[in-house]
């Protein structure tokens, strides 16, 4: 087979033989030497180019799986703040407040069977912005049972009442007890004072 130049191997000789197989070395070790370090550059920033797309999906995944997160937690929270404020009593007045926790524990007495014999004035604390009232009351009744609904009653009652004092003594067929019971209302002053503040 001829080459380029018209030239056969057979035409060629012994000594340019030589030379072509050396120059064919030459150019063989030339691209090993300098084709192989440019193949292991690509493959290695294609390498690195591939593991950061990796990083890039997994820290993305991770804000995703961050921000649903405090997206449930921020639900979490917001729904026991609205059911914190369901459960405190609202008025203008402590006078308001303490009529409405009394009027609330009557209704249950009433609904649970049981008797008032009595009310005590409301004892009445303020700090930091809350209103603490606490309520006593005396009752009776034939039924045992009854006093097991009342304090249901309570235990379900919105806004919140908490049972502070207990007691019940029976006599003969009758029970006779007394309760005392706490309500939470925010401070009006504070909240007009926070608020003329904030303007």
């Amino acid at each position: 087979m001829k080459n380029a130049t018209g030239l056969t191997l057979q035409t060629l000789s012994t000594r340019e033989r030589i030379i072509l197989l050396l120059a064919a070395a030459v150019a063989v070790v030339f691209l090993v030497t300098r084709g192989a370090p440019i193949v292991t550059t690509v493959y290695s920033e294609r390498a690195e180019s591939i593991e950061s797309v990796k990083l890039d999906i997994e820290r993305e995944l991770r804000l995703q799986d961050s921000a649903a997160l405090w997206s449930s937690r921020r639900d979490e929270t917001e729904r026991a703040l609205a059911s914190a404020e369901a459960g405190l009593f609202t008025g203008s007045t402590n006078a308001i407040v303490e009529a409405s926790i009394q009027q609330i524990l009557s209704q249950h007495a009433a609904k649970a069977g049981i008797e008032v014999i009595s009310t005590r004035l409301a004892d009445t604390i303020e700090q930091g912005g809350w209103t603490q009232v606490s309520q006593e009351m005396s009752f009776r009744t034939n039924d045992a049972a009854a006093t097991v609904e009342f304090l249901s009653q309570i235990d379900n009652s919105i806004p919140r009442l908490e049972v502070a004092e207990f007691s019940l003594d029976r006599s003969r067929s009758q029970f006779t007890g007394a309760i005392t019971v706490v309500g939470f209302a925010r401070n009006s002053r504070a909240d007009s004072t926070n608020i003329g503040r904030s303007r």
